[in-house]
């Protein structure tokens, strides 16, 4: 009997624009508290692809952010948000090919999906900060500072050997691996010298301290990951906190004391 396989239906899709961090700066709250705060320039971003289960296989919103000159930006993506008059898109016209509905924007520097079903979301439609009104809190992900190869006390705090006399030269290095003829190899993810940084991070649950829709600018509290002008997506969070509910104890064990 051939096993069957169940469709599991998309959520609904979190509230999210692609933007810039511009950098940190701190902020006064209504009491006079100092706040530090992560400026983070987000949209305006236009739809430029909207994804659905029937056609794609899954639904999704396709959002991008900063204009790209058309000079630098190849064909195949200015095809992406403009039709084109090519001899392929005239072939399919003629074989009754429904095409794909176009953003009309310039080509984007920065594109991303976001998985989910968007209700209303329509291709060529603009999202501003205004979309993050009533927000509290969100989910930033970035790329983090690529500083090259490291070693262990740098990449993993490692706070090295002894600086006595026995121990020449190698006070920054880590040591012995704790491998010995059983098993005779190193476990995969030893901690170990190696690439550090220049990967995907992402924050959450950070608190949306201010939204200024004049300047397209979000200020969120403490500090996001990437250097000032990296792309970041914001996204509304899913971490909630739920009020009045108490921790879970850990149950002891039968003879435990």
């Amino acid at each position: 009997m051939a096993a069957t396989t169940k469709s599991v239906p998309d959520k609904t899709g979190r509230k999210g624009l692609l933007g810039r961090k511009v950098g940190m700066t701190q902020i006064f709250d209504a009491d006079g508290v100092v706040v530090p705060v992560t400026v983070i320039e987000a949209g305006p971003c236009p739809v430029v692809l909207v994804r659905s289960a029937d056609r794609d296989g899954y639904a999704a919103v396709q959002l991008g952010f900063k204009d790209k000159p058309r000079r630098l930006a190849s064909k195949s993506v200015r095809g992406q948000v403009a039709k084109l008059d090519s001899r392929r898109s005239k072939r399919q016209a003629e074989a009754g090919v429904v095409a794909v509905a176009k953003a009309n924007c310039e080509p984007q520097r920065f594109v991303r999906e976001l998985r989910g079903v968007y209700e209303g979301a329509e291709v060529g439609q603009v999202l501003t900060v205004e979309l993050f009104d009533g927000v509290d809190f969100v989910d930033v992900t970035g790329t983090t500072k690529g500083r090259g190869t490291a070693g262990v006390m740098k990449r993993h705090g490692f706070k090295g050997q002894r600086a006595s006399h026995g121990v020449k030269k190698v006070h920054r290095h880590q040591g012995g691996t704790s491998m010995n003829t059983s098993p005779a190899r190193v476990f995969k993810g030893k901690r170990m010298a190696g690439r550090y940084g220049n990967e995907q991070s992402t924050m959450r649950n950070v608190k949306l301290v201010r939204i200024d829709k004049d300047n397209n600018l979000l200020l969120v509290r403490g500090a996001v990951p990437g250097p000032n002008g990296s792309y970041v997506v914001v996204r509304q969070t899913n971490k909630i906190k739920r009020v009045g509910v108490a921790a879970p104890t850990g149950k002891k064990k039968a003879g435990a004391k």
